[in-house]
């Protein structure tokens, strides 16, 4: 590889010092390299990084960050089709591999072709009020639907491939992909699952029951969550969250269709240590 594009989150890198760093170790490489700021977006249609700004040609995207960050780029730049390396500068670092202390020696592997490709599973979710799309967007890890308002449990009507399924008096909702469930699922006791995998994980946030467990279903199954009324048969608001991000409101009768999407997001591997040894390093 030698054509990088970074993208640099400025709150774990305050004045662009690494960022600097970088560049300057990977042009004395012979190597070209462009640098992006991660911004909240103004207009347009992306989230943090305008993919327009990222030259054709570029052969590997550096994301210094954490895996938020990571995440939030993969969801700009997925249909790009160009792989993406996270620099880890937050804590746990399950997407981002690379560790501050070890940037020189990562870099010289990218250079000299010495890494894997990975690629992960996106799911995009479509918001339907009645027949008419009102939302729509893409989630590497996951896609939450949850209550908006007073402090009560709202009724979320649950569909698979159009036949019903359950419902789940309880705060939310949560579809994660394999890579998504190392993240908010794993915290409402859904499996761990390896990246590798096509599945998608429906999990309840604070069910009102004793016995609800996370449902595993296949990667090509379409997933649809409604919203019910609530009590007295008074109108409810929800929100769809895509990856902690995008957040899109909902109301009683409006539902989510989650799939696959035909994109995926192409992650860079370098260490090349198997889900198992990552799982061992990380929970401890």
């Amino acid at each position: 590889m030698k054509s990088f594009f970074i993208i640099t989150n400025t709150d774990k890198d305050p004045n662009s010092v690494l960022t600097k760093s970088i560049e300057k170790y990977l042009r004395a490489q012979g190597c070209t390299c462009q640098v992006r700021l991660a911004d909240v977006k103004k207009e347009g249609s992306f989230h943090y990084t305008d993919p327009e700004m990222i030259p054709e040609g570029t052969e590997c995207i550096l994301v210094l960050g954490g895996d938020g960050t990571l995440l939030q780029a993969s969801r700009d730049v997925s249909h790009l089709q160009i792989p993406l390396i996270g620099v880890n500068l937050g804590t746990l670092g399950f997407l981002a591999e690379v560790e501050r202390g070890s940037i020189h020696s990562a870099l010289d592997k990218l250079i000299r072709n010495d890494f894997e490709i990975e690629e992960r599973m996106m799911l995009k979710g479509t918001i339907y009020r009645n027949s008419e799309v009102i939302g729509e967007d893409f989630a590497l890890n996951d896609i939450v639907i949850f209550r908006d308002g007073p402090l009560r449990v709202v009724e979320f009507q649950n569909y698979v491939n159009g036949e019903y399924l359950n419902s789940y008096l309880a705060d939310g909702v949560i579809l994660a992909t394999p890579t998504g469930s190392t993240g908010y699922s794993l915290s409402v006791g859904g499996p761990l699952v390896s990246p590798s995998a096509s599945m998608i994980i429906l999990s309840a946030v604070a069910p009102h029951t004793m016995n609800t467990r996370s449902i595993v279903f296949s990667g090509d199954d379409m997933i649809e969550v409604e919203i019910g009324s609530g009590r007295r048969r008074e109108m409810e608001n929800g929100i769809a969250s895509f990856d902690g991000d995008t957040m899109i409101s909902m109301v009683t009768g409006d539902r989510i269709c989650i799939t696959r999407a035909e994109r995926t997001a192409k992650i860079l591997k370098l260490n090349h240590q198997s889900f198992i040894e990552v799982l061992r390093k990380k929970m401890k």
